[in-house]
């Protein structure tokens, strides 16, 4: 049981730090590799959360993946 319970507990936690990387505009790569070097959180779990919020918020990640698609051809287009 509690094993459980902790590691629901964990699941919630990676989804916390996963919506902070959202609102610094982070990609699943860049928040995958914040995670493991700021709280040790293996990327496979990062990924494994990432993914089932995906499919619970449809609609916020198509739009989300599309602003920093056109943000990041922005960035590159800047640099030119």
């Amino acid at each position: 049981m509690c094993r459980h319970i902790c590691l629901m507990l964990d699941m919630h936690r990676v989804q916390y730090m996963i919506e902070k990387c959202l609102i610094f505009n982070m990609s699943k790569e860049e928040c995958m590799k914040a995670l493991s070097e700021n709280a040790n959180i293996n990327p496979v779990i990062t990924s494994t959360v990432w993914k089932e919020l995906v499919k619970t918020n449809k609609e916020f990640f198509e739009t989300y993946e599309r602003k920093h698609t056109k943000n990041e051809s922005m960035s590159e287009e800047d640099h030119l």
